[in-house]
């Protein structure tokens, strides 16, 4: 299976530790939006895509949203994850997912270090996190996506 995870890390890098997770076990190399090369042909030549980024006031991170809203329509096979403090929302992405024509098999989320603006004064929330329950629990995740 032919696959790739688009993702943004940008806090503490959280994200991309779940996003190498997953790509190994689903041989998928990890690159960040602007560095998905799209010319010359678009993701449907992938068999399954993954679309990641931490939690930023309640939604995935712009750069994630700007890049899946600018593809065109085609079909194909997703997965949404993401890490965050206190609430993943996955119904944005999804409903914007479907909406180019893929078929959102599963999505996932576990914590992740949280300095957001009132966090950011007591250190943050949720340190060492993912910690290696999560990133277990992404291996299973993506064993899961493997296996259809």
């Amino acid at each position: 299976m032919k696959s790739l995870i688009v993702c943004t890390s940008v806090s503490h890098g959280n994200t991309r530790k779940v996003a190498e997770v997953i790509g190994e076990v689903l041989g998928a190399s990890v690159v960040a939006p602007e560095e998905a090369d799209l010319t010359g042909h678009d993701l449907t030549d992938y068999d399954l895509v993954g679309f990641g980024s931490g939690i930023f006031s309640r939604r995935l991170h712009p750069r994630l949203r700007d890049f899946v809203s600018a593809l065109p329509p085609q079909r194909g096979r997703a997965f949404v994850f993401a890490t965050c403090g206190i609430h993943a929302p996955f119904g944005p992405m999804t409903r914007l997912l479907e909406g180019k024509g893929y078929d959102v098999a599963d999505t996932f989320s576990c914590r992740g270090h949280d300095t957001w603006a009132p966090f950011r004064l007591i250190g943050g929330i949720r340190r060492g996190r993912p910690d290696g329950r999560d990133l277990a629990a992404a291996r299973a995740f993506a064993e899961r996506l493997k296996r259809g």
